[in-house]
């Protein structure tokens, strides 16, 4: 018989790693394995997202898996284990492992005992129900399931105790039964758990009472649903539109969640300046005509945003101060004598800022080849924290929606960031007659603890002469 030593050497737990700077936690978005297949060292088992990314996670050892810890579209906290692994397949019956290092106290009150002693009947621990705030040292998270047998009897009944001193006492109520996956589905459909009358054993909620209690009034009681229908509705993505509801609700999370709340940090702690200029760049449109057939430039991608980059680049090197940071605790201004280029990109996932490594070093080519690198890697979501981490300046081209221009907010950490307006042909003073030329509105946004109004003047008039008259490319380079 496998003895708990034997079973602790024999199943391996892979823990949520910390993928990013700082992170503390990340959302699995999907599972690429599932229990019974083989894994290699090195094979990427899942995919999640974290406050900067979306992150592909590789298994660290050979087996077979035994267990996926988390559902698809779980939140979990670094350093918790999210899969289970059997090192050592074929060398006796699977029995279970030990119990999560999640839960380390009551794992080691739980005396050494084969797994079919436990006891059985006892009604399931839920996540969230009648647990002491002492009972565990890891922060509650909302949606954040625990395997049953994770679980010790010592648990689940000194858990049953607390739930019903607090009910005999009127000193909390009791929080309705359901399994996380039932509590999705009915914070999705907007219904109030403590309105719903359970079915299930033991009083707990399944997914029928959840769609019974959204069901008109007058409507018969729903017959049991297939289980593939269940699946199916399971899986429906979360915020989805109830038939008839006059409201949607979209779990803000992952990156949207923190650009979310970068944008509140930077805009109410950076004073910020916006500057506008309108110019005409009907010389740089033909110079990316022409580039695009350049045999230097074979290959790349060439737009009107490589052309702006290397301007901003080029008014940078004339008025450097302006790429600098605050750096509060110290109450000092940091000069930051290397430029990584933050550009703007929109995601499925939502907006970010992936930056262009040393991009004043670069020539214009090896810029096309970065810049088009950047824009394919975010939209296939595959961009790293590292990409996003260390930017100085950014642009964000808001043009490409058709708008004229806008009063962009600062990425936390940066002096500024221009914005880009659509490319119009509109009515200009050429040469003193009216006639039709490509015209564009600039828009910088700079933080005034840095970059006072003459400075962040130089700086957006710099940008607009080079793409006014690309020639200066050269001379000022």
């Amino acid at each position: 018989m496998t003895t708990m030593t034997d079973a602790s050497a024999r199943f391996r737990e892979f823990k949520m790693p910390d993928v990013g700077e700082g992170l503390t936690e990340a959302e699995i978005l999907k599972w690429y394995v599932q229990p019974g297949d083989t894994v290699t060292d090195g094979q990427v088992v899942c995919e999640v997202e974290t406050a900067k990314a979306a992150v592909e996670l590789p298994i660290p050892y050979d087996g077979v898996v035994h267990e996926l810890r988390f559902d698809e579209g779980t939140t979990v906290d670094v350093g918790t284990a999210i899969i289970t692994v059997d090192v050592a397949p074929g060398s006796g019956p699977a029995e279970e492992p030990p119990p999560a290092a999640t839960e380390p106290t009551v794992a080691a009150a739980e005396p050494e005992a084969p797994a079919e002693d436990k006891p059985t009947g006892r009604r399931p621990v839920l996540v969230g129900y009648g647990v002491a705030e002492s009972s565990t040292k890891r922060r509650p998270r909302k949606g954040t399931s625990v395997p049953e047998q994770a679980q010790p009897a010592a648990q689940a009944e000194a858990e049953a105790a607390v739930q019903a001193e607090l009910n005999g006492h009127g000193t909390a109520a009791p929080r309705p039964l359901a399994k996380p996956p039932v509590r999705k589905l009915a914070k999705d459909l907007g219904v109030d758990l403590a309105t719903v009358v359970p079915s299930g054993p033991d009083g707990i909620i399944t997914r029928d009472d959840v769609r019974a209690a959204v069901a008109p009034a007058e409507a018969p009681a729903p017959a049991a649903v297939p289980e593939p229908v269940a699946a199916e509705t399971a899986a429906a993505p979360s915020g989805a539109a109830v038939a008839g509801a006059r409201e949607t609700r979209i779990p803000v999370k992952g990156v949207r969640k923190a650009t979310a709340s970068a944008m509140v940090g930077s805009a109410f702690t950076a004073p910020h300046v916006t500057e506008f200029v309108t110019v005409d760049v009907t010389r740089t449109m033909k110079l990316v005509e022409e580039l695009k057939s350049d045999k230097d430039m074979a290959g790349l991608r060439v737009n009107p945003l490589l052309l702006i980059a290397k301007a901003l680049l080029v008014a940078i090197r004339r008025n450097p101060e302006v790429n600098a940071a605050w750096d509060e605790a110290n109450q000092e201004i940091v000069l930051k004598h290397y430029v990584n280029l933050g550009i703007a990109a929109a995601t499925p996932r939502g907006l970010i800022v992936p930056n262009i490594k040393d991009a004043h070093d670069k020539t214009l080519p090896q810029l096309a080849e970065a810049l088009g690198e950047l824009v394919s890697t975010a939209r296939e979501g595959r961009t790293t924290p590292a990409a996003m981490q260390g930017g100085t300046v950014t642009i964000t081209n808001v043009g490409v929606f058709g708008v004229d221009t806008g009063t962009p907010i600062l990425n936390p950490g940066e002096s500024a960031i221009l914005a880009v307006g659509a490319i119009k042909l509109q009515p200009w003073v050429h040469k003193g007659k009216i006639k039709p030329r490509q015209v564009t509105t600039l828009a910088l946004s700079f933080d005034h603890r840095l970059v006072d109004g003459e400075l962040g003047s130089k700086v957006l008039a710099d940008v607009a002469a080079v793409l006014e008259q690309p020639k200066r490319l050269i001379t000022w380079a």
